[in-house]
């Protein structure tokens, strides 16, 4: 019996200390994103959504009429696909998304306020089309 204890007890440990693996990478989008700075950390605009948007998988965000969004980077466009923005949605009322970043399209958005210019072209990575 206390061995039984013993091996459910580090089971539970090997499970916590490698917990498994749920995410998966997408395909990419674009391959260049225009940023504020090299690390397309800086925000780049204050947006509002000018039409409601169902993310159709884990890339993108779901966005609300009249939302504020953060924007962080502006992939560039390629051949035939659309033009997306990477942000953040704003506010309190949207508390429980506030913080989560993905993408969305550009033409469904206005600029309210432009805090930095876009003029840093960066290839874009893997991470930045990786699902949790």
């Amino acid at each position: 019996m206390t061995q039984r204890v013993y091996l459910v007890i580090l089971l539970l440990c090997l499970r916590l200390m490698y917990p498994l693996v749920t995410a998966i990478f997408m395909d990419k989008l674009a391959s260049k994103k225009l940023c504020a700075d090299y690390d397309c950390v800086y925000t780049i605009s204050l947006v509002r959504a000018e039409e409601d948007y169902n993310a159709p998988d884990c890339r993108f965000i779901n966005i609300k009429k009249g939302q504020l969004i953060y924007v962080y980077s502006k992939l560039v466009k390629e051949k035939e696909s659309g033009e997306f923005w990477a942000g953040s949605v704003y506010g309190e009322q949207y508390e429980d998304h506030m913080g989560t970043v993905g993408y969305f399209p550009s033409s469904l958005v206005s600029e309210q306020h432009v805090y930095q210019e876009a003029n840093k072209t960066v290839p874009t990575t893997d991470i930045d089309f990786f699902c949790e």
